[in-house]
């Protein structure tokens, strides 16, 4: 039985694989048409082929990617209680008709729908695959053995390349015996769910677009307008349901959505590990995924901040420092450059045959005037030079010579043009304000003595330090390793700074503006086949995408004050899309955060929803996992979980000098136990340290902080001295939590003294 459905599977799959080398053949004609248009010389006919050539790109690529499991699912209906057909040629019908179910308790199967990647039509547009995210797809995640509604049989089609390795179905109504083309229905396997779950992972994300269950499909399908907010514990499938809401939103409004889709995670391993889920769904070039560390242009995270130091960076009383040491630093470098010059802060000029001078305290006046605009720092500039040439024009008497207005008036402006272009003034000018960057203010942050002058009643004496010493890293342009709290300073600086004035842009060839001819884009350009390097985006500030039309938060109980603003300004016209777990926080004041997070989202309504299965770790993981959040958050109820491996976590006990040989051993033992991959997660001060460990044992294997572990899974995880882990910041057993319950097979736990382990091991924070 098996073997005979198997064989029906393989023949639909390839009857879809040749009408997708049909469609891929037409695609090809289309993009083979618009290059022969290249030779018409219109803007029209320029225009049209840049489309076509962009349109049939974009489906060419699609058609193109083949997918392990391009055709992963099917749902065998019975008839519907009217007979609407959808865009896609399926029935709209929910419930069953009414004569679908004999009163000896058979039926008919009505209706079969296979279900896949895109949508494919045959050349009668009857559909042999409904797209995943179409409305008729939707029963195959919704559909329960509760409320089955009309379908019979679900089953999942796991296939490599362009054959069908074999199928697993669930029965939504035992109590009906349907037959299909005559025959009775057949049943196969130990269902879907299992299966998928207790595949082999790797050291990237899979879709989980064969086994979304129904609370997952509510959010995805939810509706975008406002704030859809998503909790949901350890395994829950957070951010699988956060990508898959991504692709989900473009399929259903792309006009509205091509102003692009942000997708923040918390991490850099979490992008690596999550990035290719978008492309595997048919959907790349319209969503961004970035790692907190990257989301301001040109700075990337590098180094790790000790908890101590990423509490005072990321809290909010640091928009007060950094507005004070943006207008501080403008004054210390004015000062410095009057200090080189040898003449001190002193303006002169000459004016109608005479030497006109303002002093230092005057100077000082007409800069507290300037800075009492509301404009960004480098864009008071104008406003002071202003300020400036009216002083002048004041203290050299001008005014009282010119009793006609219309004649003072040009006094005043050829007094203006004739000092403005003195290299004296403009010499003034550039050293007395010059344009800052915001690295240049964040090194100038590196120096204590100045920094207490700008943080005082801000911050304390300790903190203070701490901040200094950490951002002493950067030389005086500021260039050096950053921190992911770094970046989120420096975006808020380049708020309060402002973006300097620029040259302006090359006028165009006047031959280009007489014919009227202009290439709108390359093909290069606009090929959606063709990923950009790094190197390839915007070298400037200003060529920097800061407005999306949705914003996806990743793990949004860890964002802190800080880079609530830096996403927050990334999404002022945006709906969104917030997932996490405050169960799972790393962040040691969750209040503060909550606060900024609610200004980020204005007052937008939201709607919420929370996850509550564990589709992740096996019962005896989920168990001891469990006694931590106890500890970490009482009364907080975790997730379900779904499956039992009758795998019991094991304890390892190991000596302050024979840490190393225990980790490695043990990890060694995992790697022959499994098939997939294994995390080793330590202290994040652990993490050089635990890779040396590792070396030698294969790529099957990774070692990483505790703060780097969130999101991500493995077949067998490693945790190592769970003391230690704890003992890192405030928020030290939440995290630990999270370390516990990356497992999806076995879990292993090294103690050391610091554990304090009794007879069989076990630390003294995961005993009953």
């Amino acid at each position: 039985m098996r073997d005979r459905e198997v064989n029906g599977e393989q023949a639909h799959l390839d009857a879809v694989y040749r009408r997708l080398e049909e469609k891929i053949h037409e695609a090809e004609f289309l993009m083979d048409d618009a290059a022969k248009r290249a030779q018409v010389g219109t803007p029209g006919a320029l225009a049209e082929r840049d489309a076509q050539v962009f349109q049939a790109g974009v489906h060419l690529s699609r058609l193109n990617n083949e997918f392990e499991d391009f055709l992963f699912g099917r749902i065998d209906l019975l008839a519907g209680k009217d007979g609407k057909r959808g865009p896609d040629g399926a029935f709209t019908s929910v419930e069953p008709a009414d004569d679908a179910l004999r009163p000896d308790g058979t039926a008919d199967i009505a209706e079969t729908l296979h279900i896949g990647r895109i949508g494919v039509l045959d050349a009668e547009y009857t559909p042999l695959v409904i797209d995943w995210r179409a409305p008729a797809a939707a029963p195959f995640y919704r559909s329960t053995p509760v409320a089955p509604g009309r379908v019979v049989r679900r089953r999942v089609i796991r296939s490599r390349g362009r054959r069908v390795l074999g199928v697993e179905d669930d029965l939504l109504r035992p109590e009906v015996t349907a037959a299909l083309d005559g025959r009775e229905l057949a049943v196969v396997g130990d269902g879907a769910l299992m299966a998928a779950l207790g595949r082999a992972r790797t050291h990237a994300m899979r879709d989980i677009v064969s086994s979304i269950q129904a609370e997952q499909d509510m959010v995805i399908r939810a509706p975008a307008a406002s704030v859809t907010e998503v909790e949901g514990g350890p395994g829950t499938g957070k951010t699988a349901v956060a990508l898959h809401r991504a692709a989900y939103l473009l399929y259903q409004d792309r006009r509205r959505y091509s102003g692009g889709i942000l997708i923040v995670s918390p991490t850099p391993l979490l992008v690596s590990y999550t990035e290719g889920v978008l492309p595997s769904l048919g959907e790349e070039g319209q969503v961004a995924i970035r790692a907190l560390g990257s989301l301001v242009e040109g700075a990337e995270a590098e180094v790790y901040d000790p908890q101590p130091v990423a509490r005072v960076k990321g809290s909010g009383r640091m928009c007060k420092v950094l507005r004070r040491a943006a207008r501080g630093t403008l004054e210390d470098r004015a000062a410095a450059a009057a200090a080189a010059a040898g003449a001190g802060e002193r303006l002169r000029v000459v004016a109608f045959g005479a030497r006109v001078e303002l002093d230092a305290d005057r100077l000082a006046a007409i800069r507290e005037t300037a800075f009492g605009g509301t404009a960004p720092v480098n864009l008071l500039r104008p406003r002071a030079r202003r300020l400036l040439l009216d002083a002048l024009w004041e203290k050299s008497g001008a005014r009282s010579r010119y009793s006609d207005p219309e004649l003072a008036a040009e006094a005043r402006e050829a007094f203006d043009e004739d000092i403005s272009t003195e290299d004296d003034f403009t010499g003034f000018l550039d050293a007395w304000w010059p344009e800052l960057t915001p690295r240049q203010v964040l090194a100038a942050m590196g120096d204590e003595r100045r920094l207490g002058r700008w943080a005082r009643r801000i911050l304390s004496p300790r903190d203070i330090r701490r901040l200094a010493r950490s951002l002493s890293r950067l030389d005086a342009q500021g260039s050096g390793p950053l921190s992911v709290h770094d970046v989120a300073l420096l975006d808020e600086l380049q708020t309060l700074l402002g973006l300097p004035a620029r040259p302006r842009k090359r006028v165009a060839d006047p031959l280009d503006q007489l014919t009227g001819l202009a290439e709108l884009s390359t093909f290069a350009d606009r090929d959606p086949t063709r990923r950009r390097h790094r190197s390839e985006r915007a070298e400037r500030p200003e060529d920097e995408r800061r407005d999306y039309a949705h914003v996806i938060v990743d793990e949004a109980q860890d964002v802190t004050p800080m880079q609530w603003r830096m996403i927050g300004r990334r999404g002022r016209q945006a709906t969104w899309t917030v997932v996490g777990d405050p169960a799972q926080s790393s962040w040691s004041d969750p209040e503060e955060a909550a606060e900024a997070r609610d200004e980020a989202l204005g007052a937008r309504p939201r709607r919420r929803f929370e996850l509550t299965v564990n589709y992740r770790n096996p019962s005896e993981v989920a168990e001891l996992a469990s006694r931590v959040l106890a500890l970490a958050m009482p009364g907080v109820q975790p997730p379900r979980a779904v499956r039992s491996t009758g795998l019991v976590p094991r304890f390892v006990t190991a000596t302050a000098g024979g840490l190393a040989a225990a980790v490695r051993e043990e990890a060694a033992r995992l790697l022959g136990e499994v098939d997939g991959t294994v995390g080793v997660v330590v202290a994040m001060t652990r993490r050089e340290e635990a890779a040396r460990w590792l070396d030698g044992l294969g790529d099957r294997v990774v070692a990483l902080g505790s703060l780097e572990a969130k999101g991500l899974e493995y077949d067998a995880t490693l945790v190592v001295s769970p003391a230690e882990i704890a003992d890192e910041s405030p928020a030290g057993l939440r995290v630990l939590y999270v370390a516990l319950t990356r497992a999806t097979q076995q879990l292993s736990i090294v103690a050391t003294e610091r554990d304090l382990p009794d007879a069989e091991g076990v630390p003294d924070l995961l005993r009953d």
